[in-house]
């Protein structure tokens, strides 16, 4: 498959912004270069330089300057250059001079990035970045982006690489990069689980930090942005990347358009926290150079204030910096029709010229309010290093958030109480795990509703699914650092041995835990995120921080055993459920005694059918209910479920609920205690009694 370049050519630029209140104003827009009238317009900011150069060199010689030439100082900390030498497919680069002193850094010698560059070229060594000049046009086709509604949303967290790796349908050429991501069997796999919408991680130009290069490794899953514009070069396929710059973006474009016209979303993580450059000392490749002092966090001493943990992080109280950060955003959703975005440490783009965070940060405002990017998904990782960083719940309207306090009380319910219980007795009963499965109502306000909770027991950091319910500790040897990296506090149960095992009875516990987890996570309010892989139970080998991995430690595998091809369709069948019942799926908070629209009023009964009482909630020894949902959309017809948990591993006779009021019957949508999900539709009456197998789920259409 193949992509061209549209007849008309693009402006490198971002139309101006309007009618909206941003960081810097109008003063800001346009930076970067600009064609017009057969020359082209450089703009730099930086308030404290005394002197930028623009440098250009040779097409194919990277180390060769043909011309260079002054930017004059504007207002406003601008710099700017109208010349011929900026035309289609010019690589350059600027050189910054400026005054000693703290926060300052300026090296009149160092080649620097434009922070606003649309493409790359790298030269011989690690630091060898141009800029490159990119005609950017595309056609886009009626390709359209698919606005998949929050309630029906289901996200697939995955890299861009892994995921097609090894995939034996996937054309050769095409493993690892932006074509294959889009190829029709990617296409038919992800239509056969049902999700909605494609988180990739970072696929912003990063590049490897010096200190795993030495180790022989590198920056996997690249958390270490070079530049907010371009996409990673080494994604491309190798006639792309032979193709240059233009030829990476089409064919980014080309996956972008592609998943559109099957009806998926893609959502870019992304990492505005902080760059490449690391601490002082560090790689000095654009921001460091062009002003320091202006755009990384620091103290009167010129010592950097790092709330990353990262070496640095991007002063977003500053204009400057806080338009970089919504610039690119704005060109990612209209130019690239990028669907929505994950926002990594996201606390820290949202700190205040006292290093605090806000909800009402000029960024995020302005982002909530920005015409394209109000319409785009928004969600933030809602925390960071530094002091004050844990915020989860405290996002403004509009975002949705990585819901940590989900992940842990499901991890806990299901695996370490389990564990726990089997020493002695469970520590805690089923009152904090049924308000996570209920939509998290006493982490987010009224007015955000259950959709603000991205809820996850997973993610690309920590431990596969399969890692979860194997290992009770991490094993992180390959990364170099003597096991010391990654978390320590994991949740995880291994059931008995710790890796591998032959052990049938342990098996079959360890899926049946993911089993539960995967029903947890797909029949809960709220957005479900799904880490790719853990729909077949992928493991890492116990590693739980595999961000240097590259390698089958990480790529996913397609040679499936049947328990795998199992858990996968349980995983299908759910996802399914899910989009069938609007029960399942809330928009908002019910009220006692008040009529919302597209909530779900929920009834909680005990294992003997009876209305649970107050001191069943926190009872260690109870840890069994019944969980009716009523919907009451405003579009769908009404439909009500049932579903029971059972979170000791003991069964247990239920008896399903006889006063719940115009139910008639119930009919069997899925259970966990299933090794391979069946069709379902066995009838039971009011009042009947169930056996329920131990640590198990079952779910039921109410009519």
């Amino acid at each position: 498959m193949s992509w061209h370049p549209s007849a008309a050519p693009y402006g490198v630029f971002m139309p101006a912004i309007r009618d909206i209140t941003v960081p810097g104003g109008t003063a800001l827009d346009n930076l970067g270069v600009r064609l017009h009238d057969g020359v082209g317009t450089l703009r730099v900011w930086s308030q404290n330089a005394s002197s930028i150069e623009l440098v250009v060199f040779d097409a194919t010689d990277l180390d060769w300057v043909v011309d260079q030439v002054d930017l004059a100082r504007l207002p406003g900390g601008i710099w700017e250059v109208t010349t011929e030498l900026l035309r289609p497919g010019t690589r350059y680069a600027i050189r910054v001079g400026g005054p000693h002193g703290p926060g300052n850094t300026f090296n009149p010698e160092t080649l620097l990035l434009d922070p606003y560059a649309r493409g790359l070229a790298q030269g011989d060594g690690y630091e060898e970045w141009r800029s490159v000049v990119i005609v950017d046009g595309f056609d886009w086709g009626d390709s359209v982006k698919p606005r998949i509604p929050l309630d029906r949303t289901v996200i697939y967290e995955g890299h861009l690489k892994g995921l097609t790796k090894r995939h034996p349908d996937v054309p050769p050429a095409l493993h690892g990069t932006y074509a294959g991501l889009a190829h029709p069997a990617m296409i038919e796999y992800f239509h056969s689980l049902g999700i909605t919408s494609i988180e990739l991680l970072p696929v912003q130009a990063f590049v490897p930090e010096p200190r795993l290069l030495e180790r022989g490794l590198t920056n996997y899953w690249g958390y270490n942005t070079l530049n907010f514009f371009t996409p990673h070069n080494a994604y491309a396929s190798e006639d792309a990347r032979k193709g240059g710059p233009e030829a990476v973006l089409a064919e980014f474009k080309g996956m972008v358009r592609l998943l559109h016209e099957a009806g998926l979303e893609v959502i870019l993580d992304v990492v505005y926290n902080h760059t490449s450059e690391e601490g002082l000392g560090g790689p000095r490749s654009s921001l460091r150079g062009i002003d320091n002092a202006s755009y990384y966090r620091q103290d009167a001493s010129g010592a950097y204030i790092d709330t990353t943990g990262c070496g640095n992080t991007l002063d977003t109280s500053t204009d400057a910096g806080a338009r970089l950060v919504l610039d690119s955003l704005r060109y990612w959703a209209q130019e690239m029709q990028i669907d929505g975005f994950r926002f990594d440490l996201a606390a820290a783009i949202a700190r205040d010229a006292s290093h605090t965070y806000t909800p009402d940060h000029p960024l995020l405002t302005a982002i909530a309010n920005d015409p394209i990017l109000k319409e785009s998904k928004l969600i933030a990782e809602p925390w960071d290093v530094g002091m004050g960083g844990w915020q989860t719940g405290n996002f403004p309207a509009g975002w949705m958030e990585w819901n940590d306090r989900y992940r842990d009380r499901v991890r806990n319910f299901w695996l370490s109480d389990i564990d726990y219980a089997r020493r002695a007795s469970a520590p805690v009963g089923i009152g904090g795990f049924a308000t996570r499965l209920a939509g998290s109502s006493n982490t987010f306000a009224d007015e955000r509703g259950p959709l603000a909770s991205i809820n996850f027991v997973t993610a690309h950091d920590g431990f596969t699914l399969h890692d979860l319910v194997s290992y009770d500790v991490k094993h992180n040897e390959a990364n170099g650092e003597q096991n010391r990296d990654g978390a320590d506090m994991n949740r995880a149960f291994n059931h008995g041995i710790e890796g591998p095992t032959d052990d049938p009875a342990i098996l079959a516990a360890r899926r049946k835990a993911m089993r539960n987890l995967l029903g947890t996570l797909l029949l809960s309010a709220g957005i479900p995120m799904l880490t790719a892989g853990d729909e077949v139970g992928r493991t890492q080998r116990g590693n739980n921080n595999a961000y240097a991995q590259d390698s089958s430690m990480t790529w996913l595998g397609w040679d499936e055993e049947p328990w795998q091809e199992d858990l996968r369709a349980h995983v299908a069948r759910l996802i399914q459920l899910r989009s069938e019942n609007p029960a399942l799926r809330p928009s908002r908070y019910a009220r006692l005694g008040a009529h919302i629209p597209n909530a779900s009023v929920m009834d909680w009964f005990d294992q003997n059918g009876e209305t649970m009482e107050s001191e069943q909630w926190t009872d260690p020894g109870n840890r069994t209910l019944q969980y009716v949902a009523a919907s009451t959309p405003d579009r769908e017809a009404a439909n009500r479920i049932l579903l029971i948990v059972h979170g000791t591993e003991s069964p247990i006779d239920v008896r399903l609920p006889e006063e719940l009021e115009d139910a008639t019957r119930f009919i069997s949508l899925w259970s966990s205690a299933d090794d391979r999900p069946d069709a379902g539709g066995e009838v039971f009456a009011p009042g009947d009694i169930l056996p329920i197998p131990g640590t198990s789920m079952r779910l039921f259409r109410v009519e």
